[in-house]
């Protein structure tokens, strides 16, 4: 049986980019970041809301053969380019204050505060082309 979810993956272009938008732009901390020689210097790297130990995110470069051939790693890309790969969904008290904050630190936002039936709701990007959502 199943019985708890850990990480979260998203795709990212550059492992150290992204490293650094997660932990200077969203303050998310580092939980893990490990290279395994072996397995052609592979880099596991997770972050994490501070406070919320139970739930990390995996920070995945795209991987190249034998993982993924190279046709298919460039259509991962152009998905990622069009913010069309996967998404993550975060709380805050506060909407449009979290907006102002993570603007003023240089986030790129698609939605500006939006009143919603479930609530207010922004919508934001990382420098891969995920896209994000925060809810109040």
């Amino acid at each position: 049986m199943l019985k708890q979810l850990t990480h979260a993956q998203v795709w990212v272009h550059d492992q150290d980019e992204a490293l650094a938008f997660y932990t200077d732009k969203l303050r998310l901390e580092l939980r893990e970041d490990v290279t395994v020689p072996e397995l052609g210097n592979f880099r596991w790297l997770s972050v994490g809301v501070p406070g919320q130990d139970d739930v990390a995110i995996t920070l995945m470069a795209v991987p190249g053969p034998p993982v993924f051939e190279e046709e298919t790693r460039a259509q991962i890309h152009a998905l990622l380019a069009k913010g069309a790969s996967g998404g993550l969904f975060f709380s805050t008290d506060d909407c449009r204050a979290t907006y102002e904050e993570l603007k003023g630190r240089g986030v790129e936002f698609l939605q500006e505060p939006t009143e919603q039936p479930y609530g207010i709701d922004a919508g934001f990007r990382d420098p891969s082309g995920n896209h994000f959502r925060m809810v109040q």
